[in-house]
């Protein structure tokens, strides 16, 4: 797991936190990053492994990628329509287990 970290990404957005969970098949990272004018935002990336082939020696293994990015003014709509989401998750199949990939699990708290 990574945090703090001070990196130009794409479009010349610095990095100033991330978090990294792993889940599975599935990557999340969560990133601070800032724009040129100094506005800090969130950038969530989900990286899922493909693995295409029949066969094992033809076996390619690819990366599927999905971004989103939520900027700071929109940041209390979007944590109470999630802890909706989940509520309703909750309501409908009860609570599911954490679960552990590694020593590194980490549990998530959204804190805005």
């Amino acid at each position: 797991m990574e945090t703090n970290k001070k990196a130009t990404g794409e479009h010349g957005a610095d990095i100033l936190f991330s978090r990294t969970v792993k889940a599975g098949q599935r990557i999340y990272y969560i990133d601070v990053k800032q724009n040129r004018k100094g506005e800090m935002y969130l950038s969530i990336t989900e990286s899922k492994k493909m693995i295409s082939g029949e066969q094992p020696e033809q076996q390619q293994v690819s990366y599927e990628k999905h971004k989103i990015f939520l900027f700071r003014e929109d940041f209390a709509k979007f944590r109470e329509a999630f802890d909706q989401a989940i509520s309703f998750v909750g309501d409908e199949q009860g609570e599911a287990e954490a679960r552990r990939d590694s020593e590194d699990a980490i549990k998530l708290d959204l804190e805005f």
